[in-house]
C-alpha cells in the first residue's frame, strides 16, 4: 500500500503536501461559509458562482497549461504557482480580518485562485511521475489522493472550529503558511534523482496534441464524459454540505464535521486503491454506480447524524472513481503528452463544475437540499451506464458462467482489454549481441524503464490453468505398457496379487 514511499524525493514531498493540503482545505471551508453566511443570507446560488469563478479557468486554459506542464520544469512551475497561493490566501485573509471584504472581493478571489490552480494542477498531478519509478507511478497517484483526502479529515473540522474561535479570516491566513511546507519540500529535492521525462517539442500543432491524442483513445473519451458528469453535478460537495448543515439547524462547527466525516470514506477509498497492481476501467464503473446508490440513500436520511454517516458512503465512491480514473489516465498515456492530456482531464473534472454548480445551487434554493442531491444521484447512475454500455457494444463484454465453479460468474470480452488499447508503442532500434557477428538484422529492444507498461492479460487467459501433459515415450515402451498391464490382469485373475514390477531399473537423475 505504501511501496511509493521508498523514494526519498518522494516521501519528502508526500510530507510537504500534507500540509499544504491541510491548509487548503481550511480555506475552501471557510471560503463557502463566509459567501453563505457572512456576505450574504444564505444564497445558495452565490456560493455556486464562486465556485464556478474557480474552477472555470482551468476549463478555458487548458491548451494553454497543458503545454507549460509538458515543456517547463515542473519543479519551478510549482515553485511559482505555490508562492502565488500563499499570496493570494494571505490577501483575502487580511480583507476579512479588518472587516474590508465584500463579496465582489470573494468573487475576484476565486478567479485568481482558478487561474493559478489551472497551471498547478497539471504540472502538481503529473510531478508524481518524476518523484517515482513508472512501477509505482499508479501506487504514487493513489497515496496523493490519500493524502489530500487525510487533509480533509483535520482541515475542514479545523477551520470550522477557528472560524468559530477567532474568526474566518484567520483561516486564509493560517492556510497561507502552510505553503511553507511545499516551497521548503520542493527546496529540499535531490535533482539528480529526479525522473527527466520527454519534454514537447517546439513544434506546431503542440497546443491540440492532447486533443488530437484523446480522440484516438475511445477507453479515455469514456472515462472523460463519465468524469464530466460526476464532477459537474456530483462533486459539488460544498453546497450539499452547507445546505444541508442549514436545513438541520446547524451551524459552522457542523458544517465543518460534515466534511471531515465525508473524508473518513474518502481515505478507505484511496488506500484501497493504493493496494491495486493498477487502475482498472470496470473499477471507474462500478465506483460510480456505488456513488450515485449512495448521494441517494444521504438525499434521504431524516437527522442530521444520520446524514453525516451516509456522507462516508459518499467520500468511498468519489475518491474510488476520481483515484482509479486519475491514475488509469496517467498511466496509459504517451510521457511526452501526460501534462497536456491531464489538463485536459483536471479540466473535464474541475470545468464542469461551472456548469453544474450554479444549477445544483439553484436547484437546492428552489426544491431543497434533498432535490440537488438527487441530481447528482441520476448524473452517477447516467455515468455508470455510459460506461457500462460502451465495454458491452464496444468490447463485447459478456457474463458467462465461471469454468471451475457452477455458482461463480466470470466476464468475458470479445476486444482486447481496455489497457491492452493504451500500451504505449516502442521503437525499434538496433539491439547489440555480445557475439554479434557481420550482417544479422535488426531486432526490437526491450522497453526504456519509463515506458513500461504493466502486462495486461485477458479474462480468457486468468480463467485457465495449465493443463499436465504426458511425458513421451518411445515406441517400444509405448508398446510394452499394454502387454504388461494385459500380463498383469491374468496374475491378479490367478491370485489376486498385482505382481512385482519388471523391465530395467529408471535410472538415477543427474545431480545437475
Amino acid at each position: 500500500m505504501f511501496r511509493s514511499l521508498v523514494h526519498r524525493n518522494y516521501r519528502i514531498w508526500f510530507i510537504g503536501a500534507l500540509v499544504s493540503n491541510v491548509g487548503a482545505w481550511m480555506q475552501a471551508t471557510a471560503q463557502n461559509w463566509v459567501v453563505l453566511t457572512e456576505l450574504t443570507d444564505n444564497d445558495a446560488f452565490a456560493v455556486g458562482i464562486t465556485m464556478a469563478l474557480q474552477f472555470a479557468p482551468q476549463l478555458l486554459l487548458v491548451p494553454v497549461t497543458g503545454l507549460i506542464a509538458d515543456r517547463f520544469e515542473r519543479r519551478k512551475i510549482l515553485m511559482v504557482t505555490q508562492t502565488a497561493l500563499m499570496t493570494l490566501g494571505v490577501a483575502l485573509g487580511l480583507l476579512l480580518v479588518f472587516g474590508r471584504a465584500e463579496l465582489w472581493h470573494l468573487y475576484v478571489f476565486a478567479l485568481l485562485l482558478g487561474i493559478v490552480n489551472a497551471v498547478d494542477t497539471p504540472a502538481r498531478q503529473t510531478f508524481v511521475a518524476d518523484l517515482v519509478s513508472s512501477s509505482h507511478m499508479s501506487n504514487a497517484v493513489a497515496l496523493n489522493s490519500a493524502s489530500f483526502n487525510a487533509a480533509r479529515m483535520i482541515g475542514p473540522a479545523a477551520a470550522g472550529f477557528l472560524i468559530v474561535l477567532v474568526g474566518s479570516g484567520w483561516v486564509f491566513i493560517i492556510n497561507g503558511a502552510t505553503f511553507l511546507a511545499v516551497l521548503v519540500a520542493l527546496a529540499m529535492l535531490r535533482g539528480r534523482q529526479l525522473t527527466r521525462m520527454p519534454r514537447a517539442p517546439r513544434a506546431r500543432g503542440q497546443f491540440v496534441a492532447g486533443f488530437r491524442y484523446v480522440a484516438s483513445r475511445p477507453d479515455l473519451v469514456i472515462v472523460f464524459v463519465m468524469v464530466f458528469l460526476i464532477g459537474a453535478f456530483g462533486m459539488n460537495f460544498p453546497i450539499f454540505s452547507s445546505t444541508m448543515a442549514v436545513e438541520f439547524g446547524r451551524g459552522a462547527g457542523e458544517y465543518g464535521l460534515l466534511s471531515s466525516i465525508l473524508a473518513i470514506g474518502s481515505l478507505t477509498g484511496a488506500l484501497l486503491a493504493a493496494r491495486r497492481d493498477r487502475a482498472r476501467m470496470r473499477v471507474i464503473i462500478l465506483a460510480s454506480g456505488f456513488f450515485g446508490a449512495a448521494v441517494l440513500i444521504a438525499a434521504l436520511m431524516p437527522t442530521f447524524w444520520t446524514f453525516a454517516a451516509s456522507g462516508m458512503l459518499i467520500g468511498f465512491g468519489a475518491v474510488t472513481i476520481l483515484t482509479t480514473a486519475n491514475g488509469y489516465v496517467q498511466t496509459t498515456t504517451e510521457p511526452e503528452l501526460r501534462g497536456r492530456v491531464m489538463a485536459l482531464y483536471m479540466a473535464i473534472l474541475s470545468g464542469g463544475t461551472p456548469l453544474g454548480a450554479p444549477i445544483v445551487g439553484a436547484v437546492a434554493d428552489a426544491w431543497g437540499p434533498r432535490w440537488a442531491l438527487g441530481v447528482a444521484a441520476v448524473a452517477a447512475v447516467v455515468a455508470a451506464l455510459i460506461g457500462l454500455g460502451w465495454l458491452v457494444f464496444a468490447r463485447g463484454m459478456r457474463v458467462v458462467r465461471h469454468p471451475r465453479s457452477a455458482w461463480r460468474p466470470a466476464v468475458r470480452f470479445a476486444d482486447a482489454p481496455t489497457a491492452a488499447i493504451a500500451v504505449v508503442a516502442t521503437r525499434p532500434v538496433r539491439l547489440v549481441h555480445d557475439h554479434a557477428r557481420p550482417g544479422e538484422g535488426e531486432l526490437v529492444p526491450p522497453v526504456p524503464n519509463n515506458r513500461l507498461v504493466p502486462a495486461d492479460f485477458s479474462e480468457q487467459v486468468a480463467l485457465t490453468s495449465p493443463i499436465p501433459l504426458p511425458k513421451p515415450q518411445s515406441r517400444e515402451r509405448a508398446a510394452d505398457v499394454p502387454r504388461r498391464d494385459h500380463d498383469e490382469a491374468q496374475h491378479r485373475d490367478h491370485d489376486g496379487v498385482r505382481p512385482a514390477a519388471t523391465g530395467p531399473k529408471p535410472r538415477p537423475k543427474r545431480a545437475d
